[in-house]
């Protein structure tokens, strides 16, 4: 763990073609391997990588150097990357999701609040690209587990319009406030 903080943060992407990413080593865990001969150390490392614009993924790499195991861990995210339905830079609803003894709480905030979370989950909230979100971590604070429960609570976001659609609503019904933020993503993307 005191490797953490060296390599802790986030970078661009190495690779020249292509789409930049945003990667973010969350963890790093020093693990040993016994032999008849001795011990074997390696390195485990969690990676969450995302292009800021609603795509997220999560991997895990091991290898006996570190910069090994981050090349592996972002291959892995890579090919894991899943789209995250936005509204503005917020989540459209709160989302409880649960990985093993871990469970992770979303909710939506208003503009300028910021990311309210810590660790695991606010590297991937801002690796997606959502920045105004309040989230609550209850169990275990491991972060390989919050981290997928992270991610399997962006997973079940769904857009309104699509609500509204399976529940035959009108969507100004389902959510009175949608078209004027629809109205002003599209204002800022011009």
């Amino acid at each position: 763990m005191r490797m953490m903080g060296r390599l802790s943060g986030k970078r661009q992407s190495t690779s020249t073609e292509g789409p930049q990413y945003d990667v973010r080593v969350v963890r790093t865990n020093k693990v040993f391997k016994t032999h008849k001969g001795g011990k074997t150390a390696s390195w485990s490392i969690l990676v969450v990588v995302g292009d800021n614009k609603g795509q997220v993924g999560i991997g895990l790499g091991k290898a006996r150097g570190i910069p090994d195991a981050i090349r592996k861990a972002e291959e892995a995210a890579k090919k894991a990357m899943v789209r995250i339905p936005m509204i503005k830079e917020t989540i459209p609803h709160e989302v409880r999701a649960t990985m093993g003894t871990s469970r992770v709480i979303l909710r939506p905030a208003s503009a300028g609040t910021g990311v309210k979370a810590g660790g695991a989950v606010r590297a991937c909230l801002e690796a997606a690209g959502i920045h105004n979100v309040l989230s609550k971590t209850l169990g275990s604070r491991n972060p390989i587990n919050v981290a997928y429960a992270t991610l399997t609570a962006l997973q079940q976001l769904s857009v309104p319009e699509k609500n509204a659609e399976e529940r035959g609503l009108d969507v100004q019904e389902l959510v009175p406030w949608l078209a004027r933020a629809r109205k002003e993503e599209a204002d800022a993307a011009y």
